[in-house]
């Protein structure tokens, strides 16, 4: 949904890295059985997969409300220098 990039904090913090995040707008992904797509970053899918976990399962409804769709969630990735925003959500 978005890759948000805050340079003044990676120029402020961070240490000089050679990759990043291989993550681009408007990638999407079916998961079935809670499998990792091979194309996701670990580190998205280690947030997102609480969630997808339940909802694989028919939960939902997150935080009493919180989405307009109870069988979806709008999750970022824990990198707080570039952030990537997913939109989760159950399919037929």
């Amino acid at each position: 949904m978005r890759i948000t990039r805050y340079h003044d904090l990676m120029a402020e913090f961070e240490n000089p890295i050679e990759h990043t995040c291989n993550m681009q707008l408007g990638q999407s992904f079916i998961v079935d059985r809670c499998t990792k797509p091979e194309e996701m970053c670990d580190s998205a899918w280690e947030t997102l997969l609480p969630f997808i976990k339940e909802l694989t399962q028919g939960g939902g409804n997150f935080f009493d409300g919180w989405m307009k769709n109870p069988y979806s969630a709008m999750l970022s990735c824990n990198d707080g220098f570039r952030p990537v925003s997913f939109y989760i959500e159950v399919i037929d």
